[in-house]
């Protein structure tokens, strides 16, 4: 059972206060037969990069699941992520009733929602200067859950292997998360023939 069938448990399934709504491992995957996840994995050395590949579990036909590499990352831009994302998915997790993850050295298994969020934030800083991957991580944050598996879904499509990085939807990401601040608001500029009157308050007659 993944994150978007948790709200369809009914009320007299739901499990005692401060216990588990089931069983997981990693971040959120059920201890079910082949489920559909993703797993992220952390080479024991220290500069080795982070490969993102998605199990389709038993979503693909026949009795072996199909892996689809997503995304190699740089160690450095993972290093900055990886605590951010692991306190979002853990507060997602406990909003569940879900044990919360953790990073570890080897295969981590992300459900397969998360799993699509984290790929839009990989495919984004993997070829972003350094020094905007922050601005990469603070826009991805703002985006809604839904926002995220549009992107993915959009960007897996066409170009979702790690050859694919720099091109098409992969160079929107990084244009879009990377380079795009958080907006500041600024007051309107007068304009030289504006005589400086104020509007009426709202309804006021």
């Amino acid at each position: 059972m993944a994150l978007a069938s948790i709200d369809k448990l009914s009320t007299s399934k739901r499990p005692r206060k401060g216990s588990p709504a089931h069983a997981t491992q990693g971040f959120g995957v059920p201890l079910t037969a082949a489920p559909h996840h993703f797993v992220v994995r952390i080479p024991r050395a220290s500069q080795q990069p982070i490969q993102i590949t998605e199990d389709l579990g038993m979503h693909t036909q026949g009795d072996e699941s199909e892996l689809l590499d997503r995304v190699v990352l740089a160690r450095p831009a993972w290093s900055e992520i990886a605590n951010p994302v692991k306190r979002l998915f853990n507060e997602r997790l406990k909003a569940h009733q879900l044990q919360p993850g953790q990073w570890k050295v080897g295969d981590n298994r992300v459900d397969r929602l998360l799993g699509k969020e984290l790929c839009v934030l990989a495919w984004a800083i993997e070829e972003l200067d350094p020094d905007k991957i922050g601005i990469a991580l603070r826009n991805w944050l703002a985006l809604r859950p839904e926002e995220r598996w549009w992107l993915f879904g959009m960007t897996a499509a066409t170009v979702g292997s790690p050859a694919d990085k720099g091109r098409g939807w992969r160079v929107a990401l990084q244009y879009a998360l990377g380079d795009s601040p958080q907006p500041v608001l600024r007051e309107p500029r007068r304009s030289k023939s504006d005589p400086g009157f104020d509007t009426l308050p709202l309804f006021q007659a």
